[in-house]
């Protein structure tokens, strides 16, 4: 049995009770904690607000945030796994961090990037650029022309369910890296 208490959550534990479920238990308290916090102003001004509601923008920049990082973290794991297994440094697929935000990243090989870039809360761009073939660039042109950009979106289900689809088809984070690391791998071999 389960309880719930002033000290916190006491109860069974066991061979399920592991640290990613704990962790991923704290991190579905959050909504708990805007309650706490909702109620502690109410009983601090003495005035009961009926219209607070969470912060859904703000929700949504961090699930968008939170799920850039999940697939950065796939793509971390999936590129040392193949990058060890080619053993040679050539033709390595490198990923970066992309400057001044806070989860977007890019995969970088043979001259070829793949960006995933949060360009609002609830939309994900996914571009691929090749390197033009021009080595010297014309004024306000960079060395590297756009191939396309493909978006995810974050969409409310059913009690405030969120989930990420592309074309309308909900999206399995795995399968998402999968398919967009297997067309980086093709289209950027030399």
């Amino acid at each position: 049995m389960i309880s719930i208490g002033a000290s916190g959550v006491s109860g069974a534990t066991g061979p399920h009770d592991t640290a990613p479920r704990r962790e991923r238990y704290m991190k579905n308290l959050e909504w708990v904690k805007d309650l706490v916090e909702a109620e502690r102003r109410m009983e601090e001004s003495g005035i009961i607000d009926l219209s607070a509601m969470p912060d859904e923008s703000r929700d949504l920049q961090l699930k968008t945030s939170e799920f850039l990082k999940e697939i950065k973290e796939h793509f971390v794991e999936y590129t040392t796994a193949f990058n060890s297994m080619k053993n040679s440094t050539l033709g390595s697929i490198k990923i970066y961090g992309i400057s001044n935000t806070v989860a977007d990243f890019m995969l970088f090989r043979n001259g070829y990037k793949l960006l995933f870039t949060g360009t609002e809360p609830g939309k994900i761009t996914i571009s691929f650029q090749a390197q033009a073939t021009s080595f010297i660039p014309s004024p306000g042109q960079s060395n590297f022309s756009p191939t396309g950009e493909e978006m995810l979106l974050a969409n409310y289900g059913a009690f405030g369910e969120l989930s990420w689809t592309y074309r309308g088809t909900s999206v399995n984070p795995e399968h998402l890296v999968r398919y967009y690391l297997s067309r980086f791998i093709r289209e950027s071999a030399k």
